[in-house]
């Protein structure tokens, strides 16, 4: 099973398209997951002239654009339509929205309620322009927090084209003994993306925080974690989180020049694991 991994840009917005894609394609990707949000590589209101330069730089280095990352969270917002339109148009397959807050115990019905009436809408444009738009497990305040909370939100939608996009390092904060792996089980079907990124736990002034830390150097098991993907048959791309905050731009790409060989040597290692 070929895996595709994709370099997300999110810490190397700095860099042009001509630049992003040299140095990504030197690192050894397949492609890039490429950030069309309020303050991202390009913004939604520029996205119909900027995405198909994008998508064509990217060509010049090999490199494919099969997947960007939005915060759209409904069909009617600005620019929304006109995003998947344009990322259809340039060869793109999935759309990754953005998020509903959970605060108040008591509220996660209701809210629940909320985020799959504008996932209605979100299917029907996603059916509409041929391409899958993907909810993004997120631990903290966020309503995917839980995949759980996920697989219910996802009941009744066609995962062609609403599905879910797991992310390793936030569904192992959540759930680091085996709620990870329960969690993956009861989305087996639905999970068309994946996201690598690893967290470890710090205490600081009596409260414990978790931050991103290199491949292998946190809670992640990815053996294991890859294990379970072969054994779902997951066959999408796999987006690459170089989320270290704080970092300037060389220091990311120095990092992801070693996370990158690490990730995929745990995932061929997956093939004979338990």
């Amino acid at each position: 099973m070929a895996w595709q991994w994709l370099m997300f840009s999110k810490h190397l917005q700095e860099l042009s398209f001509e630049r992003l894609g040299e140095v990504v394609a030197e690192m050894g990707f397949d492609g890039v997951d490429l950030t069309v949000r309020s303050g991202g590589h390009i913004e939604p209101s520029n996205a119909k002239t900027q995405l198909p330069v994008a998508a064509k730089t990217l060509q010049k280095f090999k490199l494919s654009l099969p997947m960007i990352t939005t915060n759209f969270t409904d069909a009617s917002e600005p620019f929304a339509e006109e995003v998947f339109a344009v990322a259809a148009d340039c060869g793109v397959k999935f759309i990754k929205l953005g998020y509903w807050r959970y605060r108040d115990f008591g509220s996660l019905r209701q809210l629940i309620g909320m985020a799959k009436k504008s996932l209605e809408g979100i299917a029907k444009m996603a059916e509409r322009y041929g391409v899958c738009a993907t909810v993004h497990t997120h631990s903290g305040n966020f309503l995917t927090a839980s995949p759980f909370v996920l697989a219910e939100l996802l009941n009744g939608f066609d995962p062609k084209f609403v599905a879910a996009y797991v992310d390793a390092g936030h569904i192992f904060v959540e759930g680091g003994l085996m709620g990870w792996q329960q969690g993956m089980e009861v989305l087996s079907g639905k999970i068309r993306l994946i996201a690598c990124k690893d967290y470890a736990w710090f205490r600081k002034d009596g409260k414990w925080d978790a931050k991103v830390v290199p491949i292998g150097e946190g809670i992640v098991r990815w053996r294991e974690f890859f294990g379970c993907l072969r054994k779902a048959g997951f066959d999408g791309p796999i987006s690459v989180h170089s989320e270290y905050e704080g970092w300037t731009t060389e220091q990311v790409i120095s990092q992801t020049f070693k996370d990158l060989p690490l990730l995929k040597r745990f995932a061929s290692e997956s093939v004979n694991s338990d």
